[in-house]
């Protein structure tokens, strides 16, 4: 850039700017992913046809496609940023889909597919100006509050998707529930659409983001492979934790509770704690470590599910570990690596071809589990995917070792100490 801002923002207002915005993110994909696919076993639907929820992951997948067009917006060549206005956009689309799905109901399940469809794109669009505002507002030595601000925020907005959406559907009914959802999303972008951490001066911009700048960099492509392998281990085994939760005797609102205050304590925890281990140990160890302990609790799920008359609270202490505790500490590692290897200058499709790797696994993890699960019975769907994470811990072990080539960004994360 040829110009810089006049002061930088204060890191605790870009946490509290960024961290609103991820925890509005995760009330959809905690509402889309863990909420909606317990409401619909509840009513009886196949397993195979919840999975195609995870069709609505497919905006997720290929943002990067748009990524480039959404920099070069928010970031003119002679302007402001224009991440604020990004933001305001997409909150009021998201909050309009959510009312028009709690005006329909959850079924049939194809309108609802549609518009969270829809609103996936919007989210995924707001999320390339947030991630990359992130990137370039933190200094390097702030980057790990960053990612524990990101994926803390995460799980706090997955524990209210997954948790308080379901305690409100079985007070309050379908409509009210959504669209007191819809209400939280409008209310959690104000500080980043009002707050001072946004507040930019004009600049004049000499870099063009492309992805075709990003692909030249070995990092992203190791990063790709490391994501999808990592991705794999952690999500594929979760995708039908709620529909075996409803199937073991759970009721909505006793599993919306408990996915709530579990997610919130335990996801909060477990972000703070893998901020703190990334910082002593580096990425790498943090990423085997969260891949071994998953393997575990997996091979649990798979003996519960051939012992149906074991305690609930043993049961549910184990998702919860499984699905927030362990997977908010991995997800620190991971992100905190993605934000090394991220040029500031195009950090928006650089952090988002990372984040598509995420979304294509998911969905394609999701899909089939429904499948696997619906056919095969969910001992061997809960055995394979344990199987999945333990595979994934050698090539996840061998592949953070190697040395990429020195760049401006693998530098960046080297003295992060998380390379």
């Amino acid at each position: 850039m040829a110009s810089a801002r006049i002061s930088a923002p204060s890191p605790l207002a870009v946490f509290i700017a960024v961290g609103g915005l991820y925890v509005a993110q995760s009330v959809i994909g905690g509402l889309t992913m863990l909420g909606l696919p317990a409401v619909l076993r509840e009513q009886g639907l196949p397993l195979d046809q919840i999975g195609l929820l995870y069709l609505t992951v497919l905006p997720w997948a290929l943002k990067f496609l748009w990524a480039p067009q959404v920099e070069r917006f928010r970031l003119p060549p002679v302007g402001r940023n224009r991440s604020r206005l990004i933001v305001l956009v997409g909150g009021l689309l998201c909050a309009a889909g959510l009312a028009a799905i709690g005006l329909t109901g959850p079924s049939p399940l194809l309108p609802v597919i549609i518009v969270l469809t829809f609103i996936a794109f919007v989210t995924s669009t707001v999320d390339i100006a947030c991630d990359g505002y992130a990137v370039e507002a933190l200094a390097k030595e702030h980057h790990g509050w960053g990612n524990a601000a990101q994926v803390g925020g995460s799980y706090l907005g997955s524990a209210i998707g997954a948790g308080l959406f379901l305690v409100l559907v079985a007070k309050l009914g379908w409509a009210y529930a959504t669209y007191g959802m819809a209400m939280l999303v409008i209310l959690l972008g104000v500080p980043f659409i009002f707050g001072p951490a946004t507040r930019s001066q004009v600049e004049t911009r000499q870099h063009l983001p492309s992805l075709k700048a990003a692909l030249r960099r070995p990092e992203i492509i190791r990063g790709l492979v490391i994501a999808a392998v990592f991705v794999a281990a952690q999500k594929w085994g979760m995708s039908m934790m709620g529909p075996f939760l409803i199937d073991y005797g759970f009721d909505l609102a006793t599993l919306g509770i408990l996915n709530g205050l579990g997610s919130m304590m335990i996801g909060l925890g477990g972000a703070l704690l893998g901020g703190f281990l990334v910082r002593i140990w580096g990425a790498g160890p943090v990423l085997v470590l969260s891949i071994l302990v998953q393997t575990a609790l997996l091979a649990a799920f798979a003996y519960f599910s051939i012992h149906p008359g074991l305690s609930k609270t043993l049961v549910i202490t184990v998702a919860i570990a499984s699905s927030s505790g362990i997977m908010a500490l991995g997800f620190v590692a991971l992100y905190a690596q993605f934000m090394g290897w991220s040029d500031p200058k195009q950090a928006g499709v650089d952090f988002t071809i990372f984040q598509c790797m995420d979304g294509l696994v998911s969905m394609a993890g999701g899909v089939g589990a429904g499948w696997v699960a619906q056919h095969l019975g969910y001992t061997a769907f809960f055995s394979v995917s344990a199987l999945v994470a333990l595979l994934s811990a050698p090539i996840i072990y061998f592949m953070m070792r190697q040395k990429s080539e020195a760049s401006p960004a693998g530098e960046r994360g080297e003295a992060q100490g998380i390379v």
